[in-house]
């Protein structure tokens, strides 16, 4: 049997956070995995770190691209060439508890699920938590995920064999990961979620002062014009939304 474990991590430009987001993956408790970080033409020293964290451990890859088109094409790139059953991905500034890849497995395979997600915590830039633990649902569906966005990319575990690798695929717009995992539910699929913290989403003052206009940009061209939905639908999926992410973050 294939246990092994894919993990997909988009790396550019990420020198600061790039060795110590790899040893959160050595860390892990579950060994049979291998780590694909693909540099999308990083400027800084993201290449070296991951070639000489790849020359001490042959789990861990380093894949280039030709240039530069960002995270979702990044990942994409790691879907591809990933040669474990099942597909993790990880950004480049998180972290992951030890146990993040047993307790997923574990409860992937009591669900006999093809997607599995699970709770996090908000952290500061030097990787320390903040107590904000984010908890999620038992189960999402397509509909329900339209007003719950609480799937992080950090914590989300694919089984190829249930979940086809082209659905993985991220789609080249804004918020793809989002996009994504609405893609894969509407197929008919369900999302189950282990509410347990197992991840640290790292986020610099810059990051939360800056981008939650552009949030609510993003997950609105979704509603609109990815998903295609009316405007009163819209609407009433936006507030759902709006509402749940004011309380992630309070």
């Amino acid at each position: 049997m294939n246990t092994k474990v894919s993990i997909i991590v988009p790396v550019y430009n990420a020198e600061q956070f790039l060795e110590e987001t790899i040893c959160s993956v050595i860390r892990q408790e579950f060994r049979d995995w291998e780590l694909l970080l693909v540099d999308d033409c990083s400027t800084d020293k993201s290449a070296e770190i991951a070639e000489a964290c790849a020359a001490r451990d042959e789990r861990v890859k380093l894949i280039c691209q030709a240039k530069n088109q960002g995270a979702a094409a990044a990942r994409n790139r790691g879907v591809k060439e990933a040669e474990g059953r099942y597909i993790a991905f990880l950004d480049a500034d998180d972290l992951w508890k030890p146990q993040r890849l047993s307790a997923e497995f574990a409860f992937m395979q009591e669900k006999h699920a093809g997607f599995v997600f699970s709770g996090y915590e908000f952290g500061d830039c030097e990787g320390n938590g903040t107590g904000r633990i984010v908890h999620v649902p038992e189960r999402l569906t397509y509909r329900q995920a339209l007003k719950n966005t609480t799937i992080f990319t950090s914590t989300v575990l694919f089984d190829t064999k249930r979940i086809p690798k082209e659905l993985i695929f991220m789609p080249l717009v804004k918020s793809e990961d989002t996009a994504c995992w609405w893609n894969i539910l509407r197929q008919g699929h369900t999302a189950y979620g282990l509410d347990e913290n197992l991840a640290l989403y790292r986020r610099s003052r810059e990051t939360l002062s800056s981008n939650k206009l552009e949030a609510i940009r993003r997950i609105w061209n979704l509603y609109r014009n990815v998903e295609r939905l009316s405007l009163p639908y819209s609407l009433y999926n936006f507030a759902f939304y709006a509402v749940r992410a004011v309380l992630r973050r309070i």
